[in-house]
């Protein structure tokens, strides 16, 4: 089973939810960025990444606008399920932009990343890394599993959505990111089941295949 779930920055609370109590050995829980609980590298930190990798299930989340690039840079990467990922601490997964990976007989693409609408702020608190921001060859990797899987995934984590959900999510933005940009072209060019986006804290479904999720768990059988 896989189980998806928003933003959680650094709040263990979340996994203390009895909701999470259908998830079994070998299941996945799936968090669509700003993960937050690698940001200062304290030993109180570690514990508790330590804890996450113990629970039973596995614990996968890609990258949001709101993450220490500079501590998420330091694990390696390996292969791990059909693509390339970080093991952070036991069953905690990072997973990388542009890597489609196999859970059971689902197919993931995993696309994190996004744009802080308080980058100014963070800038001035050395809390802002450019890494948030996507890259051309993330983008051209994207574009090469997705051939290779013949353009077709079951579902689409992101942390960002597609620009053109904005209008249905009241977002008003002056200018276009290239992440949201890109990913309108990959709405219109990949066939898929559904896509699920944290970034804006509030739970709504954009029919008939977006989700906007923040603490709200959606089960997939």
């Amino acid at each position: 089973m896989i189980c998806i779930t928003g933003d959680m920055h650094a709040d263990f609370s979340r996994f203390k939810n009895k909701k999470l109590n259908r998830l079994k050995k070998g299941d996945y829980l799936i968090i669509c960025g700003d993960f937050g609980f690698i940001w200062d590298g304290s030993k109180k930190e570690k514990r508790i990444l330590k804890k996450i990798g113990k629970l039973k299930y596995n614990v996968l989340f890609v990258d949001g606008c709101h993450e220490n690039y500079g501590l998420l840079k330091q694990y390696e990467e390996t292969d791990w399920n059909g693509g390339k990922a970080k093991i952070i601490s036991g069953k905690l997964v990072y997973l990388q932009r542009g890597y489609i990976y196999t859970l059971g007989d689902r197919k993931i693409l995993a696309f994190g990343g996004g744009h802080s609408d308080d980058i100014d702020i963070r800038r001035e608190s050395n809390t802002w890394w450019k890494e948030e921001a996507v890259s051309a060859e993330e983008i051209k990797r994207c574009e090469k599993n997705l051939e290779q899987s013949g353009n077709i995934v079951d579902y689409i984590i992101t942390h960002e959505p597609p620009a053109s959900l904005n209008e249905f999510l009241s977002i008003r933005r002056e200018t276009k990111t290239e992440m949201n940009a890109y990913f309108d072209i990959l709405k219109s060019k990949c066939r898929f089941k559904r896509w699920f986006f944290g970034k804006y804290h509030i739970n709504k479904v954009i029919p008939p295949q977006f989700h906007a999720l923040f603490d709200d768990l959606i089960f997939i059988d």
